[in-house]
């Protein structure tokens, strides 16, 4: 099987042009991560979307979340799947933030609240969201995301403006299970061994990908995953390549110049800046 027959077809959700600026976790540098806060001030720069994180409730609500706890980004602590929304929603996630000047802008701010998916697709009906299941694939909330996860995708009809990843590749496949292959899907971590060592062993024209895409850091262990012919064998299974978390410009400029498809980054200010003057669409 050579690679052009093993080649993905391309899902809605990248028909777009690249390259795509993807606000990680809302743009976590900017403010609040994971907040109306954060996830508003990105969008006035022109992003493509966001990249964002998921767990659940001890209700079952699918909220906006990095943490297996809360103590990090909130005035509150414990684990997210021990609190239901209600009580997540009195918790103020601006508390930590500082500013460049040590300062504390978001403590008590309206918009440094908690947040769902189901507000987030939402509010941002135009933008794309890259969705990470961080929930683990051994514990209850782990098992009953990626189906809530369909559910909800399936009711608000956003099949073509999500992508769902986790670094556990049986999340994504759980989910598929639902979602049927209509819905693009990302890497996980055996994945991108899996597609690494047919790359360096000789072995690539019998890699059959089955995501369509590839969010990754530059270096694993050691790894320079930003190969740029890396980065051509997935382009040549149209597998769309990005890289996380990406916050200089310089290395910003070198990922697209080897074309490059996706970069998440904890600054879209500095990388709407760059596209603006350099990768105008």
């Amino acid at each position: 099987m050579t690679s052009k027959q093993s080649a993905r077809n391309i899902k809605p959700f990248f028909s777009k042009r690249s390259p795509y600026i993807f606000a990680h976790r809302g743009g976590l540098k900017l403010a609040p991560e994971h907040t109306m806060a954060a996830f508003n001030q990105s969008h006035k720069l022109g992003i493509d979307g966001f990249e964002i994180d998921i767990r659940l409730t001890k209700d079952n609500e699918i909220v906006v979340l990095h943490d297996a706890l809360v103590d990090r980004v909130s005035n509150g602590s414990g684990k997210v799947c021990d609190h239901t929304l209600e009580e997540l929603k009195q918790l103020d996630f601006g508390y930590h933030f500082k500013d460049i000047n040590g300062e504390y802008p978001y403590r008590g701010h309206e918009d440094a609240k908690i947040v769902t998916l189901n507000e987030l697709l939402d509010a941002f009906p135009n933008l794309l969201i890259n969705i990470d299941i961080k929930d683990s694939k051994q514990s209850t909330p782990g098992k009953l995301a990626p189906v809530l996860l369909y559910r909800l995708i399936h009711s608000k009809q956003a099949f073509d403006r999500v992508c769902v990843t986790s670094f556990e590749d049986e999340q994504t496949l759980r989910f598929n299970a639902y979602a049927h292959d209509r819905v693009a899907v990302g890497a996980g971590q055996k994945e991108v061994a899996r597609a690494y060592y047919a790359f360096n062993s000789g072995m690539k024209h019998i890699y059959q990908p089955n995501v369509d895409t590839f969010q990754i850091p530059t270096h694993y262990r050691g790894i320079p995953l930003n190969n740029e012919k890396f980065i051509q064998f997935l382009q040549s299974l149209n597998i769309a390549v990005g890289y996380w978390v990406i916050n200089s410009i310089d290395e910003m400029d070198a990922l697209l110049k080897k074309g490059v498809h996706t970069i998440v980054t904890d600054r879209p200010d500095i990388a709407m800046h760059l596209i603006n003057e350099k990768y105008k669409k």
